[in-house]
């Protein structure tokens, strides 16, 4: 019997890491999923990400939207968005509001409604340790997708069952094409987002 596979993506740390490692964030969502995916089968992919002020932030807003526009395209994707928190804007970057639990929790409960085998986790925050020790605890398997200097996380790997490291072999055929970089947005979080439950 092949695994049902979910795959939980916390799209700031994704856009992050594709910048500062890779020095482009032109990924092809769909590719990549496939890449984690292997010859499993793909149930759901959940992309979290903190919506960018409308009024705080115009061009970065409209931006993001086209980029969710996009996502919509990919079969079984689903986008669940928090918020980011403008606290004395602009002299302080936002931060993000609720991201990381409502991606710990539809691990918890997707485990526990029995929806999937495999779990894969694309983030490098050491909070999911918790939410994915559960995961485990109701028989599932989990795996973690880490980038750069986050393959060297500790926790994670001691947790997973198995730990992806992305590198530029991991993504070399998963670009997006120069036609449909030109097309496509890319993911804009906003810049200096700091991330809090």
């Amino acid at each position: 019997m092949t695994d049902r596979v979910m795959i939980f993506i916390d799209g700031s740390n994704l856009y992050h890491s594709l910048k500062n490692i890779f020095g482009r964030t032109d990924l092809d969502m769909g590719k990549f999923a496939r890449k984690l995916l292997g010859r499993r089968y793909l149930t759901r992919i959940y992309y979290y990400n903190a919506k960018v002020g409308q009024r705080e932030e115009p061009e970065r807003y409209r931006s993001q939207q086209e980029f969710f526009r996009s996502l919509k395209n990919i079969p079984y994707l689903e986008l669940r968005l928090g918020r980011l928190v403008y606290n004395n804007w602009p002299s302080s970057p936002p931060y993000e509001k609720g991201i990381d639990i409502q991606l710990a929790t539809d691990m918890i409960t997707h485990a526990f409604k029995n929806t999937y085998d495999v779990a894969i986790l694309v983030a490098g925050d050491n909070d999911y340790v918790g939410a994915i020790q559960a995961v485990k605890d109701y028989g599932k398997h989990f795996e973690v997708a880490l980038f750069g200097r986050q393959g060297t996380s500790r926790e994670l790997r001691q947790v997973a069952d198995r730990v992806i490291q992305v590198n530029s072999r991991t993504l070399h055929d998963c670009w997006k094409s120069s036609q449909a970089r030109q097309q496509q947005p890319h993911p804009e979080p906003a810049h200096g987002v700091q991330a809090q439950a």
